[in-house]
């Protein structure tokens, strides 16, 4: 059994406040449950409005497929046009 674990810092663009930061994160985050099978919160910067840490969390047998399946979600907030990516990490245990 492989358990994947991707957490994402992500800058938001125009967010003026916590209201803002709150309509792009939660946009991203059904966007990512909608089509792919992970767990997903926000874990981090939950106070600052142009900031955001997202955790996902994705159990598999294979663990090729979990790198390149969570690999595949950091090229999709890359392509988020309101956000840049700041840093990302995978772990697989």
């Amino acid at each position: 059994m492989t358990i994947g674990v991707l957490q994402l810092e992500i800058g938001i663009h125009d967010a003026m406040s916590l209201k803002d930061k709150r309509r792009v994160v939660k946009s991203i985050k059904d966007r990512i449950a909608h089509g792919h099978n992970v767990s997903i919160a926000e874990v981090g910067a939950l106070d600052e409005h142009r900031r955001s840490i997202i955790g996902m969390a994705m159990v598999s047998n294979d663990s090729k497929y979990v790198e390149g399946a969570l690999s595949k979600l950091v090229d999709f907030v890359r392509s988020v046009p309101q956000v840049d990516l700041i840093d990302y990490q995978i772990e697989l245990m």
